[in-house]
């Protein structure tokens, strides 16, 4: 027994050298990925929101064709029929990717962005991090369990590769894996990973916002409450968007298969609607929606005064474009949502926009990805540690009202957010239909008898 006391610690102290050195290789190799993609980004991103209506009509449906042909003949590479996936990298197939065909969807997204297609950036980021990781991981020959924490870590590190939160980065990259779930065992090599992608980043100059929300510096119960309705709020806006992204898929697949279509046609097809959209309602949807949309985000966030309305245009917009076909990431489209929504509701509960808009910057975000402690650390880094309580109350809110949905339907139930409803633990969410639970539907029979 005592020789196991003492072995014990040397075993950790060796597993946290361990990992301090392949975390920390894998980050600066992620972040090196990241920042070549981004700087491509910087280049390409941003020159339609000035753009005529007419030209958005021409190049949206063509770059919905580029992403559709990547997409489908790009794939054809792959040896492996390992699924293009992290989640499902972590959660089935032992930490593996195929690495041949890595470059596919970067390139597919800058192709999204730079033809105005509303996505995020966010999402090459991680795709580029995982397949790297798993790459080092497979070349290392590390065992499947080593496999799945490296794989984490290059999500995470991608992630604070794009947005420069690290410690915010890492959760989420454990915490989109399964609704209610975090192995604390991932978030060590997390945050090593995630502090070395991101010095790596800003060396190389890649420029990271910095925000200023004022906070009441003394923490006040009305303002709490306050900023726990405005989560609230964002959850209802999350289930919108999660909603409105499944309803464009679903249209998706039943026109692709009921008129036997070519398949790079679909994005085609989103792209010439988008273009239509903004061309039928140019004055109710700004060419300010496209593309990333950061120029109005950081608006809101400024303290601008935002229609209640702009959410919902944004999340048609991105439900359109990633629902047909383009590629892109989902997260930065939802701090744009939440932006713009609390900017919009603040007025309403008498709180300054531009802190409304802070706090719905992380509450949807924690409801549609499933993520509040990320996002709670997410506000914390970007907002200063006096938003943490208001920050807390409303993602857990937002996190709260969504339910059991997500912009990922990959991700895994490990538990059910209520306890008066019951959902298969270890099943995705897209394929588990959740119920109310048993012993709610006896007690609401109770009361029907009696009410009889």
């Amino acid at each position: 027994m005592l020789r196991f006391r003492l072995t014990e610690p040397l075993v950790m102290l060796a597993t946290v050298l361990q990992w301090l050195v392949l975390a920390s290789f894998t980050g600066v190799v992620v972040g090196l990925g990241c920042t070549l993609f981004l700087r491509a980004l910087f280049a390409t991103e941003g020159r339609v929101y000035a753009a005529p209506w007419w030209w958005l009509l021409l190049l949206l449906p063509l770059g919905g064709l580029v992403n559709g042909l990547l997409l489908h003949y790009g794939y054809r590479l792959r040896r492996s029929t390992f699924i293009d996936n992290p989640i499902v990298a972590v959660n089935e197939q032992q930490g593996k990717l195929p690495f041949r065909t890595m470059w596919i969807k970067p390139l597919a997204a800058l192709v999204t962005l730079g033809c105005g297609g509303s996505a995020g950036k966010e999402g090459p980021c991680s795709h580029i991090g995982a397949s790297l990781a798993a790459a080092i991981g497979r070349v290392l020959g590390l065992n499947r369990e080593m496999r799945k924490r490296l794989l984490a870590c290059g999500v995470s590190a991608g992630f604070a590769s794009v947005f420069g939160t690290p410690i915010a980065g890492a959760i989420y990259g454990v915490e989109m894996l399964a609704i209610g779930r975090i192995r604390h065992d991932f978030l060590f090599p997390g945050i090593v990973a995630c502090v070395a992608a991101l010095q790596v980043s800003r060396y190389l100059g890649v420029p990271y916002p910095s925000y200023h929300i004022d906070f009441a510096g003394h923490f006040t119960e009305l303002l709490f409450l306050k900023t726990v309705l405005i989560g609230i709020l964002c959850g209802g806006v999350a289930w919108i968007f999660v909603e409105l992204l499944r309803q464009a898929k679903r249209v998706t697949h039943r026109v692709r298969t009921r008129w036997a279509l070519w398949p790079p046609l679909m994005p085609m097809l989103g792209g010439l609607l988008v273009a239509l959209l903004v061309a039928l309602l140019v004055l109710a949807v700004p060419t300010d929606y496209l593309g990333l949309s950061l120029p109005v985000m950081e608006r809101a966030l400024a303290g601008a005064n935002m229609p209640v309305t702009a959410f919902f245009w944004k999340a048609l917009l991105v439900a359109i474009t990633l629902g047909s076909g383009f590629y892109g990431g989902i997260i930065t489209p939802q701090f744009v949502l939440g932006a713009l929504a609390g900017g919009a509701f603040a007025p309403w509960l008498g709180i300054p926009p531009a802190l409304g808009a802070a706090v719905g910057f992380v509450s949807v975000v924690a409801a549609a990805s499933n993520a509040p402690m990320a996002a709670i650390v997410m506000g914390a880094e970007l907002f200063g540690s006096d938003s943490t309580l208001y920050v807390a109350g409303a993602c857990v809110a937002a996190y709260l009202i969504i339910g059991h949905r997500s912009v990922y339907p990959e991700q895994q139930i490990a538990f059910s957010k209520s306890s008066w409803i019951f959902a298969h633990a270890g099943l995705p969410v897209g394929e588990e239909k959740v119920r109310l639970s048993y012993g709610l539907l006896r007690w609401l029979q109770k009361r029907r008898r009696r009410g009889a």
